[in-house]
């Protein structure tokens, strides 16, 4: 399977009721920054300095984005699906150096499958949503729909939280954008191939009106990823054509239309050799008035990439991004912002489990039991579920692998393990291996595992073989997962161990990635321990380091 949407009039949503009885959608980000004093004239570029980014901006999952700029910080929210806390909040003061704040969603309690209570959440959850600021309360909010059934809105005061729910409305928002307007007015731009918008009522709390306002022609098949703008008294409604199009609706007579269409981008190469054509994204404003757009490129194994590319507009409203011979550029002149108050926390390097909460580089593979774990002088990990297959597993915890190639290497004491516990460092998805210990009988042993696999329903075709294994001794053991998430045919994975932390050992055969794009979410390493037989043991995790050649 290619590792992006197909380029014909199914939809994401139709193409995985038709594929997995599912249906699913993402979306990517708009600016909700304030409305420009001026348009940018004809041709204009954006100003920048000498130096030059490089795309993808963030060589990290983090797909349907939606960016915004709040005085001189520019936040953006994401997609994370089954993953628990949900929706992070990226925060950035120069559109290419970003850091994960926090996390809009808290808790995915949406029912029992986000618990892995009898059934299971995967590729459902978050999906495209929205992030925006309201000026008013000065209030950060998060807008997304759950499952088909309903939209719920959280807020805070500031990025890092505490978010807090502060409504659920009826009216299923899909691929939902939302507007702050210039008179405080909150509407949402929303839908599949028939686009509408909904006003809210001035608290947020309850939907005023929706109405439709436009339907996708045939010749171009589907549209959806709302973002919502208003950009010098006009309305513009961003619209992705999964997964090779962006297009853009614009209206000069109110949030309601009508709207006319213009394409932005079709069939664009990117700027990842065997990625996808950037889309599904977003616009943004810099403090100086310079525009950018940032999509996410498919490039599975690891995930949706996000690229950032300069924006002009043309004399009648209509923004144009700023290609490099033909393309979306690889190297682009640095925005012009003002200097950074700091710098941001690097996405990568090493975790010590120190503090009493978890960095917000961690998610969990569904909502955790809180009473299983704990930081502090490491992290321990103590059974929550009993089973056979990590798929149902409670408690693992993911974090997204650093591209184009990183190397997770973990500390482990394993003294407290129990009969029948199984604890290690996975490369989780729908296709997933791992290194780790086994414990049965009174010995533990090192042991390589591969063949865990679910099918297109997320269902677990295989629990795993144990395709190598070695004697352990003492109670502590470092393991280390390499991967190569470049898109292309070998997209290995790799599996050592060390006794000293010092010298490894690799131990089973080269892991090949899947790059099936169904999933959604790329590949992430992950920590884990479970029970096969008991509940009642543990594990402590001293030391997780995320390094990059």
């Amino acid at each position: 399977m290619v590792s992006s949407w197909p380029h014909d009039p199914l939809s994401r949503r139709r193409a995985l009721t038709a594929a997995t009885g599912l249906v699913a959608g993402a979306a990517l980000p708009l600016a909700g920054a304030a409305p420009a004093t001026a348009l940018p004239r004809a041709g204009a570029a954006p100003d920048a300095s000498a130096a030059t980014y490089t795309n993808p901006v963030i060589w990290q999952d983090f797909a349907d984005i939606d960016v915004i700029r709040v005085g001189d910080a520019f936040y953006a929210s994401a997609s994370t699906m089954h993953y628990s806390p949900g929706a992070p909040v990226l925060r950035s003061y120069d559109l290419v150096n970003w850091e994960i704040a926090g996390h809009s969603v808290p808790s995915l309690d949406f029912g029992a499958k986000y618990d892995l209570n009898g059934a299971r959440g995967y590729v459902r959850g978050i999906w495209a949503s929205s992030l925006a600021y309201r000026p008013s309360n000065r209030t950060f909010y998060w807008l997304g729909q759950i499952d088909f059934a309903k939209t719920y809105v959280y807020t805070a005061t500031a990025a890092e939280g505490p978010w807090s729910r502060l409504t659920t409305i009826g009216t299923a928002y899909y691929d939902a954008g939302l507007l702050v307007d210039t008179d405080d007015t909150l509407y949402v731009a929303y839908g599949n191939t028939t686009i509408n918008v909904a006003q809210l009522s001035p608290d947020g709390r309850t939907q005023v009106r929706t109405q439709q306002v436009f339907t996708t022609p045939s010749s171009v098949g589907t549209l959806e990823g709302s973002r919502f703008y208003k950009i010098n008294g006009q309305y513009y409604i961003f619209l992705t054509r999964p997964a090779n199009g962006q297009y853009i609706l614009k209206s000069s007579s109110g949030p309601f239309g009508p709207y006319t269409m213009r394409q932005v981008l079709l069939d664009l190469r990117g700027p990842i050799p065997g990625g996808g054509v950037p889309h599904q994204g977003g616009l943004v404003q810099t403090q100086n008035g310079a525009w950018y757009y940032l999509a996410f490129i498919d490039a599975y194994p690891g995930g949706r990439m996000p690229a950032l590319a300069p924006v002009t507009w043309t004399s009648d409203g209509w923004p144009v991004v700023q290609l490099v011979n033909g393309a979306w550029g690889t190297t682009y002149p640095t925005p012009a912002v003002p200097a950074p108050p700091r710098p941001v926390t690097p996405m990568t390097g090493v975790d010590t489990f120190n503090s009493p909460a978890l960095s917000p580089r961690w998610e969990w593979n569904h909502n955790p039991d809180n009473t299983k774990w704990s930081t502090g002088s490491g992290l321990t990990l103590r059974t929550a579920t009993v089973t056979n297959d990590l798929y149902w597993a409670r408690n693992t915890l993911t974090h997204r692998i650093q591209g184009p190639t990183s190397t997770a290497t973990v500390q482990l004491d394993h003294s407290a393990m129990r009969d029948g516990d199984r604890a290690g460092l996975a490369l989780l998805r729908d296709s997933s291996a791992w290194i780790g210990l086994k414990r049965d009988g009174g010995v533990t042993r090192i042991a390589m595992v591969g063949g865990l696999t679910m099918d297109t329903n997320w269902n677990t075709t295989g629990t795993g073989t144990e395709l190598a294994s070695a004697p352990v001794s003492g109670s502590r053991i470092w393991l280390r997962a390499s991967a190569d998430i470049r898109p292309g045919a070998p997209r290995p994975g790799t599996f050592s161990y060390s006794t000293d932390g010092t010298n490894f050992t690799r131990l089973g055969p080269d892991f090949t990635m899947g790059n099936d794009w169904r999933f959604f979410m790329g590949y992430r390493f992950a920590l884990f321990n479970h029970a096969t037989q008991a509940l009642g043991g543990a594990v402590r995790v001293t030391r997780f380091e995320l390094s990059t050649p």
